[in-house]
């Protein structure tokens, strides 16, 4: 409307991109931005794999039944290829890619390997929509890849249990095994709690390490298998071209498409249609439930916010190190029987078939805070080479406990606690229970080398102060060891209307400066009142 061809636009910045040196990557094992040409993936593999050995793992290739057919399991091998999340399974090209690499492979006499699990989840309806008109889906099924549901599965951790005999060598053997997604999000214990890597990759790309059966593993070089000819068959001989992909598209695909399926995309099926809709003007919360229970964040709440205080005779709950994500602090999938959040579960009649992911009890804080830092790969650097979610109860001379029990035990004796994290604390998914759990345990601040953006927002929103180290400190530079009792002085300077810039925190005899990261002064205003919901409902209330 405003353009005007005979101006040039002004820009700020200019960026530059030589196309040559786009070529086919993977992301893993466990953060999305560490990008991996598949030319270099084997080496890539090949570097790491040992960094995921304990004194318990073992080297060989262990025999594992599958069904019917005898096989073995290894260090590397992929044992989950999905296609999965709504992020690229809504693109025509990678799809239709995909579907045909399975189809060449499949006259080639190729085979998904027996150890994999194989699902397809594609984010909507259209797609198996064209796959059935593109006479598709019979070779993605002759690989595993059967269609499971729509949207998020694998890759927020509902890939469902791995076959038993998959799972119990993996445990016994303590392997490093792996899983292949062409989801957003790869981090440590979430896609599933017997797999150690996690690789993101396009659809046809898990296609084919579905066929490779290992990520050690050079496509450029190494055979997938032999053809009905005996002939070793290369990824190249099996990949789709651009010419190919877009005649099927073009043959199959309409907008008619998707105007038909997204016209009854909020009717729902008949369960859906059938459940009993409540009346009245507020929510009847029912004390039985184990999915959706009232949370504790009002009671109690005086009308007038209390003066800040200052934090004294606070503990240390965990020293984390680098890149922890909100999925070690609040992870969505599997609920183990033995945590915190399993034993809350039966303990109130629900079998272990039904337990769910905690994604999908968000609504009940009884498990989600049982579940804070309850992913199994978490890493609390109070415990030597110990894994999950345990720290020290240091009321209790230090002993090992889970990190649940020690904070109903702190919060029993009236004592605040303390985060202490390296750098990018808080990255990954924006999870709001990730700062809600927090809060919920009874941690007063977080002290970190840096923050994510999001979750420091969210630290301060449910009311916990969050800090950071200055002039490049950190936790060990410091010599804190964690058994100290810290004190937090010049918080209660936010009672005289401005934020201040450092505080002095005192770990036993040590003393040391930090920054506070309230940034703005909304953000002050939420944590003068204790967090952004008190906040709201002191506003409304006027």
């Amino acid at each position: 409307m405003w353009h005007d061809p005979a101006v040039s636009p002004r820009f700020s910045e200019q960026i530059e991109l030589d196309l040559s040196t786009v070529v086919s990557s993977i992301a893993g094992p466990k953060r999305p931005q560490d990008r991996i040409s598949l030319t270099a993936s084997k080496s890539s593999f090949e570097k790491i794999l040992p960094t995921y050995f304990s004194d318990k793992t073992g080297k060989e290739a262990y025999p594992v039944k599958v069904g019917a057919k005898a096989t073995t399991i290894k260090n590397g091998d992929v044992v989950i290829a999905s296609i999965t999340s709504c992020t690229n399974t809504s693109n025509p090209s990678v799809m239709i890619g995909a579907a045909l690499l399975a189809k060449k492979a499949v006259e080639k006499g190729l085979t998904s390997k027996p150890w994999v699990k194989t699902t397809l989840a594609p984010g909507s309806k259209v797609v198996t929509d064209y796959y059935d008109r593109a006479d598709l889906t019979k070779y993605m099924e002759a690989l595993g890849f059967n269609l499971v549901g729509y949207g998020c599965v694998t890759c927020i951790g509902n890939s469902g249990p791995l076959p038993i005999e998959i799972s119990k060598a993996v445990n016994e053997n303590d392997l490093a095994v792996t899983a292949v997604l062409s989801g957003n999000r790869n981090f440590e214990g979430r896609i599933s709690p017997d797999v150690k890597m996690n690789y993101l990759a396009s659809p046809p790309l898990v296609v084919a390490y579905a066929l490779a059966g290992t990520m050690d593993h050079d496509f450029e070089n190494d055979s997938l298998g032999n053809d009905k000819d005996g002939k070793p068959v290369l990824l190249k001989d099996i990949w789709p071209s651009a010419q190919e992909i877009q005649s099927v598209i073009d043959s199959s695909i309409s907008s008619e498409m998707f105007k038909k399926d997204y016209a009854t995309v909020f009717d729902g099926d008949h369960r859906w249609k059938s459940l009993d809709t409540p009346t009245g003007k507020t929510f009847e919360w029912d004390p039985k439930s184990t999915y959706v229970r009232k949370p504790p964040y009002f009671d109690g709440m005086p009308a007038e916010p209390k003066p800040v205080t200052d934090i004294t005779g606070a503990r240390v709950l965990a020293i984390l190190g680098d890149s922890v994500t909100t999925d070690h602090i609040s992870p969505a999938g599997n609920i183990k029987a033995d945590s915190p959040a399993g034993k809350y579960l039966e303990a109130n009649g629900v079998e272990r078939k039904d337990f769910n992911s905690y994604g999908s009890r968000r609504g009940n804080h009884e498990v989600m805070i049982r579940g804070t830092f309850a992913n199994i790969r978490l890493k609390n650097l109070l415990l030597d080479g110990v894994e999950g979610s345990f720290t020290k109860n240091f009321l209790s001379n230090g002993e090992q406990t889970t990190i649940y029990d020690a904070s109903v035990a702190y919060q029993a004796a009236g004592v605040g606690l303390i985060i202490l994290a390296g750098k990018e604390y808080g990255s990954g998914s924006s999870r709001d229970w990730a700062a809600k759990g927090t809060a919920l345990l009874g941690v007063r601040a977080v002290i970190a080398e840096s923050f994510e953006r999001i979750h420091r927002s969210n630290l301060i929103g449910m009311g916990v102060l969050p800090l950071q180290f200055t002039n490049g400190a950190n936790a060990q530079s410091l010599g804190l060891k964690g058994d100290e009792t810290f004190a937090i002085t010049g918080v209660m300077a936010l009672n005289n209307g401005g934020i201040p810039k450092e505080v002095t925190v005192t770990a036993g005899d040590k003393t040391f400066t930090a920054k506070v990261r309230i940034d703005t002064p909304g953000e002050a205003d939420y944590y003068r009142h204790g967090g952004i919901m008190q906040y709201v409902l002191r506003q409304l209330r006027g």
